[in-house]
């Protein structure tokens, strides 16, 4: 071969230009099986995204109605009234000066105080009649001198005792026993009562800062 035909066909070779791969088949329809999947992807987020704004608005004011049921529910009985009475329509009132506002205010307490006497004049007959327990000592002055009878426990002064005496009577209220003791001084001209012995005493005149009793008989003498 000359060296012509050397040079034509290595011109050939650089002036040819590279062949492309040849596409399968399988290539070839991959683009047009993937634009239905995108389109339908696409409208599946325009419809989700249609639905979306929707469902949370409808989400929302469900939400919110339900909040507002919730709160009117929770709301004590009062604010509930109140609230029911500032929805109902209120009609205009004439106007007024201030004294006859001050009169309307001291009619509406009068008939309110006389509501309240006779609401708890209705219950202390009530509660005195339903009473079933012992009814309380009638405190009333006979002009008799009270007498008492207790146990000597000093006889240490001159004419003078320190006598206990112990009482139990029943509370009004709670109907239990109750035992209290108290020390008097009861005054003992002959010296005639010592420690020990149960005496009984009655009321007298003022005799000292501190006696006001005096003896009257020895009941049982101290073994």
């Amino acid at each position: 071969m000359s060296e012509e035909e050397n040079n034509e066909t290595e011109e050939e070779k650089v002036e040819a230009p590279e062949e492309a791969p040849e596409e399968t088949p399988e290539q070839e329809e991959a683009p047009e099986a993937e634009a239905p999947a995108a389109a339908e992807d696409a409208g599946d987020g325009d419809s989700a995204g249609g639905d979306g704004p929707a469902a949370e608005s409808g989400g929302g004011g469900g939400a919110d109605a339900a909040g507002g049921a919730g709160d009117e529910e929770g709301i004590s009985w009062k604010d509930r009234k109140r609230l029911e009475k500032s929805r109902q329509p209120v009609e205009a009132r004439p106007q007024r000066t201030p004294d006859e506002r001050q009169e309307e205010r001291n009619a509406k307490r009068a008939t309110l105080a006389k509501a309240r006497r006779a609401r708890r004049t209705k219950a202390r007959a009530k509660k005195s009649a339903g009473n079933g327990g012992t009814p309380p000592a009638e405190r009333t002055r006979t002009g008799q001198p009270k007498e008492r009878q207790g146990t000597v426990v000093s006889d240490k002064a001159d004419k003078t005792i320190t006598v206990r005496i112990d009482t139990a009577r029943r509370h009004p209220v709670y109907e239990k026993i109750v035992r209290q003791t108290h020390k008097i001084h009861a005054h003992d001209e002959r010296n005639e009562a010592s420690e020990g012995d149960v005496v009984r005493v009655i009321e007298t005149r003022k005799l000292s800062r501190t006696k006001h009793w005096r003896l009257i008989e020895i009941v049982e003498k101290a073994r």
